[in-house]
């Protein structure tokens, strides 16, 4: 692929060019070459867009497709063709399929549906046998074939020494172990975060100690095993306390937030729409004020947009009902835009690659072409009509955001809107 990129504004303190606004000429899937200005003798196709900026590629450490067994979700194909449009070059991939993903044949048919797509697909293995938090599933297998860490998505891991196991074992070959922050007998039937509005809703409530205390309890067994913990979508005050006490203490710990539990709070359920019922459920403003401040400290190590495709038939239903879960891809820049600046948004984005086996590389002459190409100003209010991915639940539909992603130019591919 051979492309003249004109007059971008390069956003990446690692580049010669950071903040220059230049001509970008690529060629091979390599950048051969960064001027003011550079002719195209070749008639090479031209990249022009509007107050373009481009970046280092965008990761996302937690997205769901449903391919294998719930296509009528979204497919793997549909689903990295609305990351590449997105700004996404990488996503790490749940295995909350059906089956669930949790064998060498399965990492090895997830990662052959992704060949020679521009967003590089990095497959999460179920960390149990079919992700029912009984036995471990064949973690070293697994990896071997291509997997990057081990989570049973949204699924708590009940049984401590299970846990405690899963870290022992995944030490021996640098496993990443995830445990999502939940203790089910808490939690209970709970569907949204106890606390007022639950109570005038009547909805039954899900306490922020349920997540507490369950990060504790992995954050204890961590110390014990001496393992390599990644906890996914924290979502109150008190679990960032808890990670920030135990980064204080040199435990191999990371952790993310999604991005709707930092922008929107439990006041969203007022009119029962299951677009909001997410699993952490939205807590409140001071939770996010906390989580948005755990990120500005580096407490938590990366946002994810916890994409979550549901189908129709899944989300128009009674409250109580509904499967938890929205869409976050295509609203991600946008939504991170109304709390950060765009540096600190585009940082955000990029954040979690190391920790998940992903490459990363600058916009220097000679590097790979791993762009993100988005216009940090544009304003608009999102609708159904900014949505490629196939089920259409997203939490931020009618919000008003700011920056909007025009694809990616990756793995010598170009995606544009």
């Amino acid at each position: 692929m051979n492309v003249l990129i004109k007059s971008a504004t390069i956003v990446d303190s690692k580049s010669d060019f950071h903040n220059e606004t230049v001509d970008i000429l690529i060629e091979k899937g390599r950048i051969s070459k960064i001027s003011k200005r550079i002719s195209n003798p070749n008639d090479y196709r031209e990249v022009k867009l509007d107050n373009l900026h481009v970046s280092q590629g965008w990761f996302d450490s937690s997205v769901s497709f449903g391919e294998p067994g719930y296509e009528e979700r979204e497919t793997i194909d549909n689903g990295l063709e609305t990351a590449s449009q997105s700004g996404f070059t990488a996503v790490a991939l749940n295995p909350n399929t059906n089956p669930a993903v949790d064998s060498f044949a399965d990492i090895t048919f997830v990662k052959s549906k992704a060949l020679n797509k521009a967003t590089s697909l990095y497959p999460i293995g179920a960390l149990t046998k079919s992700s029912h938090g009984e036995d471990l599933a064949e973690l070293f297998d697994m990896k071997n074939a291509g997997a990057v860490a081990f989570y049973d998505y949204q699924k708590p891991i009940s049984n401590p020494n299970l846990m405690k196991i899963a870290l022992q074992y995944a030490s021996n070959f640098e496993g990443l172990v995830c445990s999502f922050p939940q203790e089910s007998k808490i939690s209970g039937l709970g569907v949204a975060n106890e606390h007022i509005n639950s109570t005038k809703l009547g909805l039954k409530g899900n306490p922020a100690l349920a997540e507490e205390l369950q990060v504790s309890r992995d954050l204890f067994l961590l110390e014990y095993t001496q393992g390599k913990l990644h906890i996914p979508t924290i979502s109150t005050a008190k679990s960032v306390a808890l990670i920030k006490a135990a980064k204080a203490k040199k435990l191999d710990v990371t952790c993310s937030v999604a991005i709707h539990n930092l922008a929107l709070t439990d006041d969203s359920l007022n009119g029962f729409d299951t677009r909001y019922k997410v699993l952490p459920p939205l807590r409140t403003q001071n939770d996010c004020d906390a989580l948005v401040e755990g990120l500005k400290d580096g407490t938590i190590d990366m946002v994810t947009t916890d994409h979550n495709p549901i189908d129709i038939e899944d989300k128009k239903v009674e409250f109580d009902y509904a499967k938890y879960g929205t869409i976050g891809l295509e609203s991600a820049f946008g939504v991170l835009q109304t709390i950060f600046t765009t540096k600190k948004a585009i940082q955000l984005l990029k954040q979690g690659k190391s920790r998940f086996g992903v490459a990363e590389s600058s916009i220097n002459i000679g590097e790979i072409a791993d762009l993100s190409l988005f216009n940090p100003d544009t304003k608009y209010q999102f609708s159904k009509s900014n949505i490629t991915s196939r089920s259409k639940n997203s939490a931020f539909l009618g919000m008003e955001l700011k920056g909007k992603a025009y694809g990616v130019i990756a793995n010598n591919k170009i995606v544009l809107k």
